[in-house]
C-alpha cells in the first residue's frame, strides 16, 4: 500500500474541500466544527478552540461507533461543551462525520435549538453533495477535452 493513498483518496480530497467551503463561513466564537474521515483523521474548523475542548480520541471513535449503529444525531456533552455528531455522506461518498462542538451550552440548550442544529447538519451534507457533483463534472469535462484534443492530434 502507498503510504499517499489516503491523503489523495477522493473522500479525504473532498473532505479537505468541505472544510474549506464550510469554515470560511462560521462564526469564529460559540462553535467549532470538525469534519473527520472514516480513517479518523480531523480537520477542525478552528484548532485552537478545539484543542482546548480536551476531547479525547477515544470520544471521538464512541461517536464514530455511535452513528455508525444508526443513532443520528448523536448530542453528548463532555468537559462543559455540549456535542452533536452526524454522518456526512454524498451519493458516492461516504465522506466520515460532522461533529459539531458549542462550548458551554447545557444538553437543555442543545436540546432546546436542536432543529436549527439539525438544519446545519442537513447543509452541510447539502454543501458536500454540491462539491462531489461540481467535481464530477469538472472530471467529466476534463475527460471530453482530451478527447477533442486526441481528435484534433490524430487528424492533423
Amino acid at each position: 500500500m502507498d503510504m499517499y493513498d489516503p491523503l489523495f483518496s477522493p473522500s479525504c480530497v473532498l473532505n479537505e474541500q468541505i472544510a474549506r467551503q464550510i469554515f470560511d463561513i462560521l462564526p469564529e466564537q460559540n462553535l467549532v466544527m470538525v469534519i473527520m474521515d472514516r480513517d479518523r483523521n480531523y480537520w477542525p474548523s478552528n484548532s485552537e478552540e478545539f484543542s482546548k475542548l480536551n476531547i479525547s480520541e477515544s470520544f471521538l471513535r464512541e461517536l464514530c461507533v455511535k452513528i455508525d449503529d444508526g443513532a443520528e444525531p448523536v448530542v453528548t456533552d463532555i468537559n462543559d461543551c455540549s456535542i452533536i455528531a452526524a454522518q456526512l455522506a454524498t451519493e458516492r461518498t461516504n465522506c466520515g462525520y460532522v461533529i459539531i462542538a458549542l462550548p458551554q451550552y447545557s444538553p437543555e440548550s442543545t436540546l432546546i435549538n436542536i432543529d436549527l442544529i439539525e438544519t446545519l447538519l442537513n447543509q452541510v451534507g447539502l454543501i458536500a453533495k454540491l462539491i462531489e457533483k461540481n467535481n464530477l463534472l469538472y472530471e467529466l469535462q476534463m475527460k471530453q477535452f482530451s478527447m477533442y484534443s486526441r481528435n484534433e492530434t490524430a487528424s492533423n
